[in-house]
């Protein structure tokens, strides 16, 4: 039996905007109901190397999806970037939303 849990590309957003606020990875955790802070630093790795692209992507299927984008056509690559995109929105409206319920404590 597989212990793996999926995270949804929205908590990894929010678990690097986090990151990059100055949080350490044990308030990320806790906050964000991750299990091991081992999973921030992965994120960490394939948000600064631009594998972005792996935080949509089914827990094992990191190897194989992403591969070959160069060979997606056009319009795929812009529905991926898009996706991308309105997921990164999502993260920092949640993120000010967070931020403006502390600033009223």
């Amino acid at each position: 039996m597989s212990t793996r849990v999926h995270y949804p590309e929205q908590i990894k957003w929010e678990a690097i905007k986090m990151k990059q606020a100055g949080k350490t990875n044990k308030e990320i955790t806790e906050q964000l109901g991750i299990k091991n802070k081992t999973q921030i630093k992965t994120w960490m790795r394939w948000y600064k190397t631009g594998q972005t692209y792996r935080f949509s992507q089914q827990v094992g299927k990191q190897y194989s999806y992403g591969k070959g984008t160069e060979e997606m056509s056009e319009l795929e690559q812009l529905k991926l970037k898009n996706k991308q995109l309105e997921a990164q929105l999502a993260i920092l409206k949640k993120y000010q939303e967070i931020e403006r319920s502390w600033s009223h404590k």
